[in-house]
């Protein structure tokens, strides 16, 4: 499970780093009946921050500030369920408490919930490609847009489902509309490899671990220099969609389809913890009266794009009439759905991990630390996220292990029915690290292109993305300007696969940061969290 990774959107920032909800700072005005201030801890998605400014004026008006404390979809069910969560936080604020609801041991630690807001999953393409598909203006049917996507007559992205719930949402209801004939869905029909799911996710060439990535992803496609590297679309909450044609950042404007036969709708329920205390329970009645009157209603609608949950308070983004797809009523049915997903439906991927194995890597068991988060990935975990975050069937992984210069790689292919044996042989090539030598970073980053290169002339069907860990700065070869320089000439194929650094040790902040951005990645910290568990998020990246 990840760490939590606090992010303060009260005004009060002071009061960070509480370890409970916490009473006894002098009154002021609009403090609320109570006369004290409190503080709510609250495990949230992390959506949820652009409501920084709304929960702002609440603590002003209420009393009530809310400490916000980002986590992914599962992560945050693992939370729930295990009894983490309500060790250090007051209630939970995700976009939807479905899955939760499916587990027994989450739903017992689960009180009072109210709605918020709520916003659709739906489809948005750019406007000139969904006139040349002839759905502007009238209904469009889930079927209607497998059909498209198999074709390839659209590419799109989306999240992924085991670390965002847009994803999650888009899974479900695809797989509902196409699969379960507007019934909930069946641990069968979960399983199901149907063609019209396989080709409907093989048109997926965006892939992300969270909304944010996803579109700073897609902006960079669609306003890059080369149009055959732009994306078609995104499925994603209708209030992001919503937004991302607002800032004006795009060249073309999202059309956004609401698909006729259904969708499933985030209504962000702000949920107490069972157990939680009066002043607990008070708060969060004052908080969610404040959140769900009318003026506040409209402007949660008007900043956020997100629909209120009070009927009438503002009018829809769309007159069409929305059905709500029914959600699978048992959690064996979504674990089967995620799990077919990954390993027979999503798109296969290929990514290249490119491993410091330099002299520093001896220190304090650095290198086992390496060791373990790839036998992690490869099963060793048990944990409900690492479930979903293992090396895939279909998946092509190579290590590239380096030091002073890039070694030998080794490459292997995840079979689809019977992933174990793969996994276990990239286990055992991960034990077999040896730590020695300099760190040669940007030769071996080069390298790791050229094979990519290779492998995409052979196999051009896949996401194809490359990881960096290395706990130093580079000390041999070449340097971050050759890289820079190096970058800038890579042909078109090579321009759309992506560097994920990982911060580990002594590494440099600003060389890695560059090399995220000069590739579209970004960086992940492992210096203040444990290794392995930053290796799980990247792979809601790859």
């Amino acid at each position: 499970m990840h760490p939590v990774r606090r992010l303060a959107v009260a005004a009060a920032a002071v009061l960070a780093l509480l370890t409970g909800c916490t009473s006894g700072t002098p009154a002021e005005p609009g403090e609320g009946p109570s006369g004290q201030a409190v503080t709510l801890r609250v495990l949230a998605g992390s959506e949820l921050a652009d409501l920084g400014p709304v929960l702002d004026e609440a603590a002003a008006a209420t009393g009530v500030r809310v400490e916000l404390d980002p986590i992914g979809t599962l992560d945050g069910a693992e939370a729930v369920a295990s009894g983490a969560a309500a060790a250090d936080h007051d209630a939970i604020w995700f976009s939807s408490n479905r899955y939760l609801a499916l587990q027994p041991e989450a739903q017992a630690r689960l009180g009072t919930a109210t709605d918020i807001m709520s916003s659709p999953v739906v489809l948005g393409l750019r406007r000139s490609v969904a006139e040349r598909l002839g759905w502007v203006g009238r209904p469009v049917t889930w079927a209607e847009i497998a059909a498209a996507a198999g074709a390839r007559q659209f590419t799109y992205g989306m999240t992924d489902p085991s670390a965002s719930n847009s994803g999650f949402s888009a899974v479900v209801a695809v797989a509902t509309a196409l699969v379960g004939a507007g019934s909930a869905l069946t641990v069968e029909q979960a399983a199901s490899t149907a063609p019209a799911l396989r080709d409907f996710f093989a048109a997926q060439t965006l892939a992300a671990g969270s909304s944010g990535f996803l579109q700073d992803a897609y902006v960079r496609r669609a306003t890059g220099a080369d149009p055959g590297d732009r994306v078609d679309g995104l499925i994603n909450y209708e209030s992001v969609l919503l937004a991302m044609n607002a800032a004006g950042d795009l060249p073309e404007p999202l059309e956004l389809i609401y698909p006729a036969d259904g969708v499933v709708t985030a209504e962000y329920p702000f949920t107490v913890l069972a157990g939680a205390s009066e002043q607990v329970r008070d708060a969060s009645r004052r908080l969610t009266e404040y959140l769900r009157s009318p003026d506040v209603q409209l402007a949660i609608a008007t900043r956020t794009n997100r629909r209120p949950a009070v009927p009438g308070v503002a009018p829809a983004p769309t007159s069409a009439t929305l059905v709500e797809l029914p959600f699978p009523g048992q959690a064996d049915v979504v674990d089967a759905l995620l799990t077919s997903y990954f390993d027979k439906l999503r798109r296969p991927s290929r990514t290249v991990y490119v491993l410091d194995t330099s002299g520093s890597m001896e220190r304090d068991d650095r290198i086992g630390d390496l060791r373990r988060s790839l036998a992690g990935l490869a099963g060793a975990d048990p944990s409900l996220t690492a479930q979903y975050r293992r090396f895939r069937g279909r998946e092509e992984v190579t290590l590239l292990p380096f030091n002073t210069v890039a070694g030998s790689p080794q490459t292997f292919t995840v079979a689809e029915d019977d992933p174990g044996p793969d996994r276990q042989r990239i286990a055992d090539a991960g034990a077999a690290l040896q730590a020695g030598g300099d760190t040669a970073i940007y030769d071996s980053l080069e390298r790791a292109y050229r094979l990519a290169q290779q492998q995409i002339a052979a196999d051009p069907d896949r996401f194809t993305s490359i990881v960096l860990m290395t706990d130093g700065e580079n000390t041999s070869g070449a340097d971050i300007a050759a890289f820079r320089a190096y970058v800038g000439a890579l042909s078109v194929e090579l321009r759309g696969v992506p560097v994920f650094c990982v911060l580990f040790g002594e590494s440099s902040t600003t060389e890695m940061e560059e090399v995220a951005e000069l590739t579209g990645g970004r960086t992940f910290d492992a210096r203040t969290v444990p290794l392995a568990e930053v290796f799980q998020e990247i792979r809601g990246y790859v």
